[in-house]
């Protein structure tokens, strides 16, 4: 049991786990994709895999583009407004982040063969495709009293030999004899009365660029394959500060006023994987379909660094000199790593109501705890050489396979369509008493014209997480985020 809260504290780390080498992180962050796609594909909570006919196909079961019937180009800008509630040290603060967004953009060249042709092969599509598949912007912060065995003055009497020891012994912060580092005794009257806050500032995405083809075997059985190349760019900036309120000239007052702590990340990064798929139209209503997607293989680099600044309320002495501030910046790290995220495999069933709509519904499996953290070798000039064993162990003992559910429909009427949907995402977490289940709520509406269409999309996503800004021996601070985004995709396209 004390293995397992330690693993969960380092999962609680987020944005402060890069100083502590904790991947595990990543892990699942580039893991953990989204259903994304055109409007239509959206309306319907992504939940396209026995449906076909759209460009969302690509990313989720390429046979369906062997259903096209005509070439298409389509564009789908969207405009994300997120939300986030924070409880921390038994106060609740709310921030919020906005993002303007490409989420879909492609090109559909679709090759049928006239009905008198009697080839079995009916007709074949090759497509090719961008689509945003994760969304990385948000922001929140907290802010509280915590209690002394909880602040960030405990953490720093607690030396872990990490960046943020340095840094509090660079702005006098702590002082070090042969016993280790230590608080000054005169800062003990301010352990318990700071007031702590945190603003923690993510933004980025991952976009996936897909090349795939469907054929179409007598209008019966649709089969197709594509091949993905996933980029990913993923800042973070988090700034902790502590003040303690009380004068110097109180009985309360020590020389320590203020401190602020700062730690931005970046990561960039490529990855290519393939899927292949099937769907099978039993009868002139139901269709089944299977698609199964290989692990995605991705080199990452990332850029770090971390800077500290202390402000005393008296002077304080250091080498017969008085100093009332100071500051220390770590030098800016760089690091190369390569990450292959789990296989995936989706099913799915479709009924189509003739003219009038289609209903359908999509299971999704994939086992994050079989995510792999190495080395990245492919500059052979570069000698990379990181232990990631015990990363690799965090991965099998925190995370576990998870279930994404999807099921949505479309109404027509005439030239008009009307789309609703729901997608629950499985919470990847094996031990512990919290839930990070994500759920979508969905709606669209389009028309359809003979060479155009034009579709809407809203998606309301609500998530939790939790976060810790630093780990203590006992007591860790946990911090309890619950997120919420609603995104407008508007899709335009023109078939020809």
């Amino acid at each position: 049991m004390k293995n397992l809260k330690y693993l969960l504290a380092v999962a609680f780390m987020g944005q402060a786990s890069y100083g502590f080498a904790q991947y595990q992180v990543d892990a699942l962050r580039f893991s953990q994709t989204q259903f994304g796609g055109t409007a239509r594909t959206l309306g319907s909570a992504g939940a396209n895999v026995a449906v076909g006919a759209d460009l969302g196909s690509l990313v989720t079961n390429p046979a369906g583009l062997g259903m096209y019937q005509r070439s298409e180009f389509s564009f789908s800008p969207g405009l994300g407004l997120g939300n986030t509630q924070s409880n921390g040290f038994g106060t609740t603060t709310s921030d919020a982040r906005n993002s303007l967004h490409i989420g879909s953009l492609g090109l559909v060249f679709a090759n049928r063969r006239s009905d008198d042709d009697d080839n079995a092969w009916r007709g074949g599509t090759f497509a090719l495709g961008l689509t945003r598949i994760n969304d990385f912007n948000q922001s929140f912060r907290y802010r509280g009293n915590p209690s002394r065995e909880q602040d960030i003055l405990q953490r720093l009497s607690e030396d872990r030999l990490e960046t943020l020891d340095d840094l509090a012994y660079d702005v006098y912060l702590t002082e070090r004899d042969a016993d280790g580092t230590y608080l000054p005794s005169d800062y003990s009257a301010s352990r318990g009365n700071l007031t702590q806050e945190e603003t923690v500032l993510t933004t980025g995405s991952q976009t996936q660029f897909d090349i795939g083809y469907g054929a179409s075997y007598r209008d019966r059985l649709y089969v197709g394959g594509a091949i993905g190349i996933v980029g990913t760019h993923f800042s973070s900036t988090s700034t902790l500060t502590a003040t303690d309120p009380a004068a110097p000239s109180t009985a309360l007052g020590t020389a320590f006023g203020s401190l602020s702590y700062r730690e931005t990340l970046e990561t960039n990064g490529a990855g290519i994987n393939a899927r292949i798929g099937a769907i099978y139209r039993a009868n002139d209503v139901i269709r089944i379909g299977a698609a199964i997607q290989t692990p995605t293989f991705m080199t990452l680099s990332e850029t770090y660094g971390s800077s500290m600044s202390a402000v005393y309320d008296q002077a304080i002495v250091v080498s017969g000199k008085s100093i009332t501030s100071q500051t220390s910046t770590t030098d800016p790290g760089e690091f190369s790593y390569a990450l292959t995220t789990p296989f995936k495999a989706s099913g799915g069933v479709a009924a189509i109501i003739g003219k009038h709509g289609f209903v359908s519904g999509d299971v999704e499996y994939l086992n994050y705890s079989q995510a792999r953290l190495s080395n990245d070798n492919s500059d052979p000039t570069v000698n990379n050489n990181f232990d990631f064993g015990n990363s690799n162990d965090n991965v099998r003992q925190l995370y576990r396979s998870a279930v994404n559910v999807r099921v949505g429909g479309e109404l027509r009427f005439d030239i008009f369509r009307v789309r609703a949907g729901y997608a629950r995402y499985g919470d990847p977490y094996k031990k512990n008493a919290f839930d990070r289940t994500r759920n979508y709520a969905t709606a669209g509406a389009g028309i359809r014209q003979k060479n155009f269409f034009l579709d809407v999309a809203g998606v309301y996503g609500t998530n939790k997480r939790f976060y810790s800004p630093y780990a203590l021996d006992s007591n860790t601070p946990v911090v309890s985020v619950d997120g919420s985004q609603y995104t407008t995709t508007v899709t335009a396209g023109w078939t020809f």
